[in-house]
């Protein structure tokens, strides 16, 4: 990771004046983005460079950039922390959760749909439901395995004549859930802002110690007996899921000292039965937005066996 140390000296040195941060800092979002997303170097760079001044409150052009963003469909979006432009349909809006936020919703096109956040800072005109619009300067993000876009104080909104008829992006998968991996249940997050990474004894990867809100999923494991399916549940579809809150999570961890009786219980009451989920893919896995329990529960350790022998 010698280059990367490289590039990030370099990149700290055109904000050390601007922002709080040290070179360490940087060398661990390039690491995220060239190690974890295989992003190429050159873009990582970019991306982290992007990121900064619109942290700083800089135009692009103040270093000598601009231009040259990709144009991307929504299933296009892989990667946090890259610059791109995409022409989509508001598809609906949602009541925002945060002062922070000016409008947040759905956007699609051809290809699907995806979530974006449009900041109150970044004082842009009002997005309405059903119109298409042209954006440029979009930045991708990631949280709980789902990629969005954020729109800022950079972006620019066309609005388009053009009509775009919005995809289904949606997989369906089926099979005993064999297994519930590390990881789930009761979980830590990041509290810092715009920040959604998953605390490892007590540390977030970029923000150091951090004493983390609360929250829940579960990453379980799907067999059909020929295939092997990945899903993730967010806090709303493994509150549904499995019948038990965030609240009362906390109290089961608070009782018995020790957070992993969450997980144990779900893996109790779930493991070994048939069900049927539905949602947008994230990489290799399928992001529950609709569970369906079938009949026929199995012995999930038989099952479990077979799976990993195929």
């Amino acid at each position: 990771m010698t280059d990367l140390r490289t590039q990030a000296e370099e990149i700290h040195e055109q904000f050390s004046d601007q922002l709080d941060l040290s070179v360490e800092d940087v060398q661990e979002r390039l690491e995220t983005l060239v190690t974890e997303y295989k992003v190429p170097v050159d873009e990582a760079r970019r991306s982290v460079t992007s990121t900064y001044l619109d942290e700083a409150g800089m135009e692009r052009d103040e270093l000598g950039g601009g231009g040259g963003n990709e144009r991307v469909n929504a299933a296009d979006v892989d990667a946090p922390e890259k610059w791109v432009d995409m022409t989509a349909k508001v598809v609906e809006l949602w009541d925002p959760n945060s002062d922070a936020v000016a409008q947040v919703g759905l956007l699609g096109d051809e290809t699907g749909t995806i979530k974006f956040t449009k900041w109150s800072k970044s004082d842009l005109p009002e997005l309405e439901e059903g119109a298409v619009y042209d954006l440029r300067n979009v930045v991708t993000d990631e949280y709980q395995g789902r990629f969005s876009v954020k729109l800022n104080r950079t972006t620019v909104i066309e609005e388009s004549d053009a009509d775009l008829e919005v995809g289904d992006d949606d997989a369906t998968v089926e099979g005993a859930l064999v297994d519930i991996q590390s990881g789930s249940g009761l979980i830590k997050r990041c509290p810092e802002d715009d920040c959604t990474r998953v605390l490892q004894n007590g540390r977030c990867s970029e923000h150091g110690e951090a004493e983390g809100e609360f929250d829940l999923r579960i990453k379980g494991v799907l067999d059909d007996g020929e295939d092997v399916h990945e899903v993730i549940f967010d806090r709303e579809a493994t509150e549904e899921f499995t019948g038990i809150t965030l609240e009362e999570a906390k109290e089961m961890a608070m009782d018995a000292l020790d957070t992993t009786v969450v997980a144990d219980k779900m893996r109790k009451e779930t493991l070994g039965r048939y069900y049927r989920v539905t949602g947008p893919t994230f990489r290799r896995y399928v992001l529950a937005d609709d569970v369906e329990e079938l009949s026929g529960p199995v012995d999930a350790e038989e099952t479990l066996i077979k799976a990993r022998s195929i």
